[in-house]
């Protein structure tokens, strides 16, 4: 894997001009995008104690873990201060079958002048370290043991990487950033939402320098969320009808913290309400297609009652669509 990398950041940034949040810190940049650097959603919304620590990752390299539920925008968060800071951004999602073997590398037989060689080709782990490089593992209390005590070798900032299988120490870039998104804090699930959760080993756990916690969002600030994807909603009539659509979510979340409903409403979840509710002009049925159908058909009444009591209207029984 050969990309088209610099070398190191040769700017500065502030992060009050760029992200909008009142702050004196500057944080290193490349001037020019690379390959891997994502592209900039320029609506998207920065919460400030979430960018904040993420940006203390990229300045100090210190390692970040940002938890919280899920549809809250954790990677993305990660993803659009990596793409206004030029950085290359790489995200694994660590679920059941990701393997040692896929993050160390692995022998491959390839041709070299005619003849068949074996030859050690470097997983996603040890390219990573050797580049100026933000790694994000996504889903990280998802991972293997195994996988897990791989990754914690590389979770000290000066912690160098030993490759078995060619008798090799891999230093890290000076620039290697390190980042991981869960939606539990390392303890496991206990709520019966995130099943394939593990504990994470807490000696494992205290290398991450700085947890922080996003959750969801006031109705104002996912309302503005919201409004900058879907400008023609930006009216009286618009946000009259995405606020009532939150505060759906909003019971739904209540409902699932007091052990009513067992299915919960993200704020992903809402902007594609909003986004089929444009694309079949019915409220109801985007409502239904988008989250309905995924609930327990024990728990579609309640849900039913929610919408009632923010639209003021009964969901149609067509809708409700109940086995018995």
């Amino acid at each position: 894997m050969t990309p088209n990398i610099n070398s190191q950041p040769d700017i500065k940034i502030s992060v009050k001009q760029t992200f909008g949040i009142d702050s004196n810190m500057e944080v290193d940049a490349f001037s020019k995008k690379s390959d891997y650097v994502p592209e900039i959603d320029k609506n998207y919304k920065f919460d400030r104690d979430t960018t904040l620590a993420i940006i203390s990752g990229f300045a100090f390299n210190k390692r970040v873990l940002v938890q919280g539920y899920h549809g809250t925008g954790k990677s993305t968060h990660i993803e659009q201060i990596a793409a206004r800071l030029n950085w290359p951004c790489i995200r694994v999602n660590l679920d059941s079958h990701i393997s040692r073997i896929d993050l160390i590398g692995k022998d491959a037989i390839v041709l070299k002048d005619g003849k068949q060689v074996t030859q050690f080709n470097e997983g996603i782990l040890p390219w990573s370290i050797q580049n100026p490089v933000a790694l994000v593992f996504d889903e990280y209390d998802a991972g293997r043991p195994d996988v897990m005590f791989v990754i914690q070798r590389v979770l000290e900032a000066e912690g160098n990487f030993t490759l078995l299988d060619k008798n090799k120490v891999i230093k890290q870039n000076k620039y290697f950033r390190l980042f991981a998104t869960s939606n539990t804090v390392g303890l496991g699930d206990t709520t019966g939402l995130y099943h394939g959760t593990q504990q994470i080993n807490q000696g494992q756990m205290d290398r991450w320098n700085i947890v922080t916690t996003l959750n969801y969002l006031s109705l104002e600030r996912e309302m503005e969320i919201i409004l900058a994807k879907n400008k023609n909603l930006n009216n009286p009539k618009g946000k009259e009808k995405v606020a009532n659509m939150i505060k759906v979510a909003s019971l739904t979340r209540k409902g699932f913290i007091s052990g009513d409903i067992s299915t919960v409403m993200s704020p992903r979840t809402v902007l594609h309400w909003v986004d089929n509710a444009e694309i079949f002009k019915d409220i109801g049925y985007a409502f239904r297609v988008t989250f309905l159908n995924k609930c327990d058909d024990m728990e579609k009444n309640t849900i039913a009652e929610y919408y009632q009591r923010c639209f003021g209207e009964d969901l149609p029984e067509s809708l409700l669509n109940i086995q018995i």
